[in-house]
């Protein structure tokens, strides 16, 4: 492989075993300033490997007591005024590891969607669950959390075995659950669910900005920014709102969507 060949496709290299597949594919001689990018690609191979069995730990502690089938759960849109909550959960193949997964929120929207289009490919199973504003408005924000939880779980295609939750917990689940503070940032597959959860709400939430353009529901998903709550005075809600968010809220005129 030429020299010009290699330095384009590090650009795209994930793991360790790829890039060294690619040195023993490189025709000599190797300048200096592709020795360097190199280097600095596998000390980032490196720091990503570190961190995905740093955070493969419980998953792997499971899988010793013979639960294979681990399933993450982690969920978006709690705070918002507008929109579902989405949950989701995610069973990662501990086969096919999936590098740079984190807590959504720290992953630029480019990194999240590239993590999503990834984990749907190779996680084990997938499911997604939805509790509508009308929902949580009836129930409360936390329990709606926890029906679309186990909405996520009855999509599986895999019974998981285990459940590992970002500080949540499902009343009157047959399945072992382990509760984590700041789970998405501890473990693989609950970061892995934070993606799928995301990425599935903003999709969501652009598909609504398309239906009421007037809000800015693609910019803000819903969440109470000053052109939020700017729309809301002059068109008033939808139906798509949390009534029980707003309690506090004057001004607007009476609902009419």
């Amino acid at each position: 492989m030429k020299a010009a060949d290699l330095a384009e496709q590090l650009k795209t290299v994930s793991t360790l075993e790829a890039l060294e597949r690619l040195e023993s594919e490189l025709e000599p001689p190797i300048s200096k300033g592709l020795q360097q990018k190199i280097v600095s690609k596998r000390k980032k191979l490196e720091k990503v490997t570190e961190k995905f069995k740093q955070m493969s730990i419980f998953e792997a502690q499971l899988a010793k007591e013979g639960l294979l089938h681990v399933a993450g759960i982690d969920e978006a849109g709690r705070g918002p005024l507008a929109g579902p909550v989405v949950a989701a959960a995610v069973v990662l193949d501990p086969e096919v590891p999936i590098y740079g997964l984190d807590d959504s929120k720290k992953l630029s929207e480019t990194v999240r969607e590239a993590l999503y289009a990834e984990i749907m490919e190779k996680a084990l199973s997938v499911g997604i669950g939805y509790a509508t504003s009308a929902e949580i408005d009836e129930i409360n924000i936390l329990q709606a959390t926890k029906l679309a939880a186990k909405r996520a779980l009855e999509t599986m295609e895999i019974d998981p075995q285990a459940l590992l939750l970002d500080a949540l917990e499902l009343e009157n689940c047959a399945v072992s659950q382990l509760s984590l503070v700041k789970g998405d940032q501890r473990s693989v597959s609950i970061a892995a669910a934070s993606i799928i959860a995301k990425v599935t709400r903003d999709h969501y939430m652009k598909r609504l900005a398309l239906q009421y353009p007037d809000y800015g529901f693609d910019a803000h998903k819903g969440y109470g920014t000053e052109r939020h709550y700017e729309a809301l005075r002059q068109y008033g809600r939808i139906s798509e709102h949390r009534d029980s968010f707003l309690k506090s809220f004057k001004g607007g005129p009476e609902r009419s969507l």
